[in-house]
């Protein structure tokens, strides 16, 4: 006996947004973690010129991976400007919870960023989880 479940916009809005803000996070702090590595592996003067580099690649796939998760994650909504303001606010938390992660590194060093990494992967999983569900399952075909 299958259980039908309704569509629940807001869990699957909310579902999707959070997973943009954790997967596209995990790649500014992954970036963060190559220029801390670069920073302890060069000097000062050679990392001023290589470093900015990981970091501008880890904003511009943060808010890459951000806006694209959440984008796609809601596409069982059916109103277009709802996915869009969704993908455009994910985009801008995955930005803020990567910067949130040099606070981290000032901190914790790069092991404090290896764990935001983590945390940051496992919530984008968790929030993914909480969308499908949203989806709900009610036009499928009960076997």
């Amino acid at each position: 006996m299958s259980e039908t479940t309704v569509k629940d916009p807001l869990a699957l809005g909310l579902g999707s947004l959070a997973a943009g803000v954790g997967f596209g996070g995990a790649c500014l702090t992954a970036a963060q973690i190559v220029a801390a590595i670069l920073r302890g592996d060069l000097e000062p003067a050679v990392y001023r010129d290589t470093a900015g580099n990981p970091l501008v690649v880890g904003i511009v796939a943060a808010v890459g991976v951000g806006g694209v998760m959440a984008w796609y994650r809601s596409q069982a909504l059916e109103n277009i400007w709802q996915r869009g303001v969704i993908a455009a606010l994910a985009a801008v938390g995955a930005c803020l919870v990567g910067f949130m992660a040099a606070l981290l590194d000032r901190f914790f060093g790069p092991l404090g960023l290896i764990v935001w990494l983590l945390v940051s992967v496992a919530f984008g999983i968790l929030a993914t989880r909480w969308a499908i569900r949203g989806k709900g399952n009610e036009g499928t075909a009960a076997p």
